[in-house]
């Protein structure tokens, strides 16, 4: 015969202190990586277009049917030898990037010293420079990324001694300001601080021992 069980359960901060740290556990598990990680490409996305870097897009399937194109934008960690981020583009001059990435980001210095580093590549050879960037292999960081810089003009004038290399210099340092931004996405999205916020917020309940009810 059916019979009736009582459960006492409990919130968050009404549990003991391991019982906290299982049922946070259970809640990390739930994060999905758009969750954290969206605000961070989307700004990236804004960043590359004040730089003058144009990303390629991929088609991707919806749930529904259809596609849709994503920015070439990859990226894996946090915490193995190997990881970090990467991305497909093609670079070439924009006015103003200097001027317009310190008034999108005026505290950042890594991004106004690449747009720096940009502008300069740039004045000595005339504005002309620009490059192709391509994911490579099965890792994804800014090694992985196959750099091609070209220079071109009516006289078909050679690259000054530093562009090839300090064009590529300079969007490898764009991948890595992306995985650390995403680092940091991410470190928040699983501190404690903001699992509590969001399972108080949700008012899931818990066992004595911290497991999910209900």
């Amino acid at each position: 015969m059916p019979h009736v069980v009582h459960t006492n359960v409990y919130q968050l901060n009404e549990l003991a202190p391991p019982a906290q740290d299982k049922a946070r556990d259970w809640y990390r598990e739930l994060i999905e990586t758009e969750e954290w990680s969206e605000g961070v490409t989307d700004d990236f996305e804004e960043v590359c277009k004040i730089l003058g870097v144009r990303l390629r897009t991929r088609p991707v399937r919806l749930y529904g049917g259809g596609t849709r194109a994503k920015p070439c934008i990859w990226f894996s960690g946090f915490s193995s030898q190997g990881d970090g981020a990467c991305y497909e583009a093609d670079y070439a001059f924009v006015k103003d990037a200097p001027r317009r990435i310190r008034a999108h980001a005026p505290q950042d210095g890594e991004l106004h010293a690449i747009a720096d580093l940009l502008l300069k590549l740039q004045r000595r050879n005339f504005y002309q420079l620009s490059a192709g960037v391509a994911h490579s292999g099965r890792y994804h960081h800014e090694y992985s990324m196959r750099i091609e810089v070209e220079r071109s003009g009516p006289r078909d004038q050679r690259m000054t001694d530093d562009a090839e290399e300090g064009v590529a210099e300079a969007l490898r340092d764009l991948a890595r300001w992306l995985y650390r931004q995403l680092e940091r996405a991410y470190d928040y999205a699983v501190s404690d601080a903001s699992v509590d916020e969001t399972i108080l917020a949700n008012e899931y309940t818990f066992t004595a021992a911290g497991r999910r009810f209900g």
